[in-house]
C-alpha cells in the first residue's frame, strides 16, 4: 500500500486548464515550447516587454514537473556555493546567488502584482547535518553562501522536531502553491496578447530562414526566435544530451497540526537525502511535504522507495496522516549549473532552459527573466554563467563519461534481457514487463480487467528499451528519461511520439498525449522536485 492518494496536491486543489490545440499555422515573434514554470515565465516576460508570443504545451500547462514539485522558491540549493567557489571561483558563486535571490524576490513581486492567490509565504531555508562528520561541510557552505551575498548564518538549532549537529540558515526565501502562481501568470499572459496552445506537442524544428516549429497532428508556428523549455530538450540538435542526466524524486505529503510546522524549508547534506516543507491545508492543518528518494528512470523498487520515505516521515514527525504521494523528474547538468541561454548548434535564434537540478522554481523564474532579456537585446551579468555553449572539460569529463557509458550500457545490454513470450501468461493484473515476442521486444501490460496490451518496447526518442514503473504505472526509458502511459502516450520527453501499438485492443494510442497526466506520472515541463 502506497501512502495516501496517488496524485499531486497542487494538481488536486486547482481546476484543469482547457486551452485549444494548435490546428492551424500561425506566425509570431517568439514561440516558447513547454508550459512549465520556465516556459510560462519566459513567455510572460516577453509579452510584458511587448513581444508577440505563442506558447506550445504537449499536455496541459503547469501539469508536468511544475505541478509535481515541492515548490521551494529558494536560492539555497544544498551545498551549491561551496562547490561553485571551489570549481568556478568566488565570482561565479556570487553571480549564482544574485541571480537566484533576485528570482525569489521577483516571484514574490509578480505574485503580488497579479493578485495571485498562491499562498506565498516568506520563510528561511536550511541545509542541515545530523552527524558531527557532516558539520565541516555545513560550515563551509555557510561561509561560501555568505561570501556569495546571501543572508546566511551557521546555526545549531532549527524548527525540526529532532536535533541537528548544525545547519546553514538563509533568510528571505519563499514557498508557494506553484499551480496557482502559474495559472495566474498564464491568465495575465493571455491578457497581454500571448497565445497558449495545449495538447500541441512540438515534434519538428526548422531553422532555415524564419524558424518553424511543427506540432504533432496540428499546425506550424513560424517565428523569429524559438525557446525550448520542455524540461529535457525535445530537439537533439542542441548537443546537450551527453551533458544532461534525468532522475526521479518521490514525494509523500501528510497532514500535521499547525503547531507542528517546523517553520521553514529544509534539506539535509547527508544520505539519505531528505527535504521538508509545509503548506497551508484546510481545517487549520498544515501539509507536510517530504521528498528525497532519488533514482534513475527505469529503476526497479519504486514502491519500496515510497515506503522508505513514508517510514522516515513517521519516525521524525508526530503522527503524520498521509494524504498524497507523487513523483517529479529532475534534470542535472554535468557541471551542476543550469543551461539557460542561446542553444549550441543552433542558428542563433534557438534558446534553451534546462538542467535545474531540482531547483526549478527559482531557476524557472531566473530563466524567464534571462531569456527575455537576451532575446530583447540585453546582457545580464550572469549570462556567461548559465550559457549552454560553455564547456569545462576539467569539471565535466567524469560526468560526461558516466552519462555516455550509462546510455551505451542500456542500449546494448537491455536488448539481451527480454523474457520469453510465454511469461505473459503469468503476468498479474495491473502489471507490466518487457518480453521477447516473435523476435521483437514488447512492452506488455495486463490491465485490471485482465486484458493484455502490447506496445513496442523501443523508446521513440533514440530506441532504448523502456521498463515498467510499478508504482506509477508507466513505461520509463533509462537512457534519457522519456516516460509513457500504459497506452503508449508520451508523459515525459524528450520523446515526442507514442510507443508503437502492437495489439488490437479497443482504444487507439493518442498521438499527442493524454488530456491530463496520468496520476501520479508527469509530463514534460521545466521545474524540479525540490523547488
Amino acid at each position: 500500500m502506497l501512502p495516501g492518494l496517488a496524485g499531486s496536491y497542487w494538481m488536486d486543489s486547482t481546476d484543469a486548464t482547457s486551452f485549444p490545440h494548435l490546428a492551424e499555422d500561425v506566425e509570431t515573434e517568439v514561440v516558447v515550447v513547454g508550459g512549465g514554470i520556465a516556459g510560462l515565465c519566459t513567455a510572460w516576460e516577453l509579452a510584458r516587454a511587448g513581444r508577440s508570443v505563442v506558447l506550445l504545451e504537449g499536455s496541459r500547462i503547469a501539469a508536468g514537473t511544475s505541478g509535481f514539485t515541492t515548490a521551494k522558491v529558494s536560492a539555497l540549493h544544498t551545498l551549491t556555493y561551496a562547490r561553485l567557489r571551489r570549481s568556478a571561483g568566488p565570482e561565479a558563486a556570487r553571480l549564482y546567488a544574485r541571480s537566484q535571490q533576485e528570482a525569489v524576490e521577483h516571484a514574490a513581486e509578480v505574485a503580488a502584482e497579479l493578485g495571485a492567490d498562491c499562498e506565498l509565504e516568506r520563510v528561511p531555508a536550511f541545509v542541515w547535518a545530523e552527524s558531527a562528520s557532516g558539520l565541516d561541510r555545513i560550515r563551509e557552505e555557510a561561509e561560501a553562501a555568505r561570501e556569495a551575498g546571501l543572508e546566511a548564518s551557521l546555526v545549531a538549532e532549527t524548527g525540526l522536531p529532532f536535533p541537528v549537529a548544525g545547519a546553514v540558515r538563509v533568510e528571505g526565501q519563499a514557498q508557494f502553491h506553484p499551480r496557482r502562481f502559474l495559472l495566474a501568470l498564464a491568465a495575465d499572459l493571455v491578457r497581454l496578447g500571448g497565445r497558449i496552445f495545449e495538447r500541441s506537442r512540438a515534434d519538428g524544428l526548422h531553422q532555415n530562414g524564419p524558424c518553424r516549429v511543427t506540432v504533432r497532428g496540428g499546425g506550424t508556428v513560424t517565428a523569429s526566435d524559438v525557446v525550448v523549455a520542455t524540461h529535457y530538450p525535445v530537439f537533439d540538435r542542441m548537443l546537450l544530451f551527453p551533458r544532461l542526466s534525468p532522475r526521479r524524486e518521490l514525494v509523500v505529503a501528510a497532514t500535521v497540526p499547525a503547531d507542528h510546522d517546523p517553520g521553514g524549508m529544509y534539506i539535509n547534506a547527508e544520505q539519505p537525502v531528505r527535504s521538508v516543507r509545509t503548506a497551508p491545508f484546510p481545517d487549520g492543518m498544515r501539509l507536510l511535504i517530504v521528498t528525497g528518494e532519488s533514482f534513475a528512470p527505469g529503476s526497479s523498487g519504486v514502491a519500496q522507495r515510497f515506503a522508505q520515505l513514508a517510514g522516515w516521515t513517521r519516525e521524525r514527525f508526530d503522527s503524520p496522516q498521509f494524504v498524497y504521494h507523487w513523483a517529479a523528474q529532475d534534470i542535472d547538468t554535468t557541471d551542476g549549473v543550469p543551461f539557460v541561454g542561446r542553444a549550441p548548434g543552433g542558428s542563433g535564434h534557438l534558446w534553451v532552459a534546462t538542467g535545474f537540478g531540482g531547483w526549478g522554481m527559482s531557476g524557472g523564474v531566473m530563466a524567464g527573466r534571462l531569456l527575455a532579456a537576451l532575446i530583447t537585446g540585453e546582457q545580464p551579468p550572469w549570462t556567461g554563467l548559465y550559457d549552454p555553449r560553455r564547456l569545462h572539460l576539467g569539471r565535466e569529463a567524469v560526468s560526461l563519461a558516466e552519462n555516455q557509458a550509462k546510455v551505451a550500457w542500456h542500449f546494448v545490454v537491455d536488448r539481451l534481457r527480454g523474457r520469453p513470450g510465454s511469461a505473459a501468461e503469468g503476468l498479474p493484473p495491473d502489471c507490466g514487463t518487457v518480453l521477447g515476442i516473435d523476435g521483437r521486444q514488447c512492452a506488455v501490460y495486463r490491465d485490471p480487467d485482465g486484458r493484455l496490451h502490447t506496445l513496442s518496447a523501443r523508446c521513440t526518442h533514440l530506441g532504448c528499451l523502456v521498463r515498467f514503473n510499478e508504482a506509477e504505472r508507466s513505461w520509463d526509458c533509462p537512457c534519457h528519461g522519456s516516460r509513457y502511459a500504459v497506452d503508449g502516450s508520451v508523459l515525459e520527453g524528450p520523446a515526442t511520439a507514442p510507443l508503437a501499438r502492437l495489439d488490437t485492443g479497443p482504444a487507439e494510442t493518442p498521438d499527442d498525449g493524454p488530456a491530463e497526466p496520468t496520476e501520479p506520472a508527469t509530463s514534460a515541463a521545466a521545474a524540479g522536485a525540490d523547488g
